[in-house]
């Protein structure tokens, strides 16, 4: 049975599934026609479920605390538990500002999750466009409650022993060196 949903974030629209389920995972991918060399993001409730598949530094912790529910992506070491089932030896983890993901991260525990749009596309950010373009592919779609900030989320490796920008969001590299001490 088809378990990948799409819902609203605090950034824009996802499409997702749990981080065990290898065929949502695969649909996930068809649907968008993303290539399998992009990973995709997990989407998490709190710090619980993020320690349930990354290995979390004394940083990593600092930065989640402050920053998080938040525009704020954090690419960390995956555990062996995570690895096993994806394949991915880091992970790119967020726990999203927004009541209905944190509920639906709750019930489902950590997930798989990405933008809703074709693969190099603009992200769709309106409920009556993605349901004409995806109601048939997935299991549920829900409505938006609140307006989404359409802003992608900063991105920061945490996996070398600097700290890496790839992408620029809300948060700054300056503020995340703040947060820790550096």
């Amino acid at each position: 049975m088809n378990n990948v949903i799409i819902f609203p974030t605090d950034t824009v629209y996802g499409i997702g599934c749990k981080v065990s389920d290898l065929e949502g995972i695969d649909l996930i991918y068809k649907i968008k026609n993303r290539p399998k060399s992009k990973p995709l993001a997990v989407l998490c409730a709190d710090l619980e479920q993020i320690d349930e598949i990354a290995i979390l530094s004394d940083d990593a912790k600092k930065i989640i605390n402050k920053f998080l529910p938040g525009p704020l992506t954090l690419i960390l070491n995956a555990k062996e538990k995570l690895t096993k089932v994806s394949g991915l030896k880091t992970v790119g983890v967020r726990i999203p500002n927004a009541k209905l993901s944190l509920e639906i991260l709750k019930e489902n525990g950590p997930m798989f999750v990405t933008s809703v749009n074709e693969s190099g596309e603009p992200s769709l950010d309106d409920y009556d466009t993605i349901v004409k373009n995806y109601g048939d592919k997935v299991k549920k779609i829900y409505p938006k409650e609140n307006v989404s900030s359409h802003l992608p989320s900063s991105v920061v490796d945490l996996t070398k022993c600097d700290i890496i920008m790839l992408r620029q969001g809300a948060i700054t590299l300056e503020d995340i060196k703040a947060c820790i001490g550096g």
